[in-house]
């Protein structure tokens, strides 16, 4: 696979801040916290986008995290803000989520990231089809 890259554009963004408990005894983030951030993002796209992920369980719909490819480029701090950027597009049955984290301000890379989600629909893999349609005016 190759390097996540920065996307042309962005269709999210959400401001987070660091907080205490996800510093580690250096100060810095711990790396398993920057995966919830790019969950939690995500999280609140679907949200603007028109369906929780509650709404989606209720359907019979349930995203399910395929493969997550990150690369750590520069390290958060306690209190430090940033801002976590997504683009998605579709690949057949997978959804694929460019993330990226900044640190702001200053727009200094901390995560590029990309993640890739299917849906497994009452209980078996499919294709996804209620999401594409949710998502709709965001894939390209």
């Amino acid at each position: 696979m190759a390097t996540p890259k920065e996307p042309a554009h962005y269709i999210f963004e959400m401001p987070m801040r660091v907080r205490d408990y996800e510093v580690d005894a250096q100060g810095i983030v711990n790396n398993a916290n920057y995966l919830h951030y790019l969950e939690h993002t995500r999280h609140e796209f679907c949200r603007m986008a028109g369906m929780t992920f509650a709404e989606m369980h209720r359907q019979g719909i349930d995203p399910v995290l395929r493969r997550v490819e990150i690369i750590y480029l520069h390290s958060l701090g306690l209190g430090e803000e940033m801002v976590s950027k997504l683009n998605i597009r579709r690949d057949g049955a997978r959804f694929i989520f460019q993330q990226d984290i900044f640190k702001h301000p200053g727009g200094e890379p901390v995560v590029r990231a990309e993640v890739t989600i299917v849906c497994i629909e009452n209980g078996r893999l499919g294709r996804g089809d209620v999401l594409a349609d949710v998502f709709d005016r965001f894939l390209h």
